[in-house]
């Protein structure tokens, strides 16, 4: 037997509950670049979920500041709207701290996958309070 198939896969109609329940979990930064340069980002808002430090540092385009630990009980936010938290990298759960905190406010929420990392490393821009570009340099957390 093969180390890939010691555990079998699932029914297709399992597979499909489970990853469609992950995708509404997950954004893409191939998706949201794609919107954010077509201008297609109605319904949803980018939320940089790190310290301010780390927003005025490097930022998506377009991306509010709202970091995990500071958020207020009340916030004056569309609750019609998605917002995409996003942090670091995988290695940081600051988005997912984010998300919770919004979701727990009642706010509709996903995480960007890979967070300004992968996005930075897909070769995206990014906005900073000194530069706009791109590259892949690393960012410091601050969460």
């Amino acid at each position: 037997m093969t180390n890939a198939l010691r555990f079998p896969a699932a029914d297709p109609r399992t597979a499909a509950t489970h990853f469609a329940a992950e995708l509404a979990f997950e954004a893409d930064p191939d998706d949201v670049h794609r919107d954010l340069r077509n201008g297609t980002t109605a319904g949803y808002v980018l939320v940089e979920t790190r310290a301010p430090e780390a927003f005025a540092q490097a930022r998506i385009p377009g991306a509010i500041n709202l970091p995990y630990r500071d958020l207020p009980d009340e916030l004056d936010l569309d609750p019609d709207l998605v917002y995409i938290c996003y942090c670091e990298s995988f290695q940081c759960n600051a988005a997912t701290k984010g998300a919770l905190a919004l979701s727990e406010r009642g706010y509709r929420v996903k995480r960007l996958s890979g967070g300004i990392t992968a996005w930075r490393e897909a070769g995206y821009p990014i906005e900073s309070d000194e530069v706009t570009g791109s590259g892949v340099s690393k960012v410091a957390c601050h969460c």
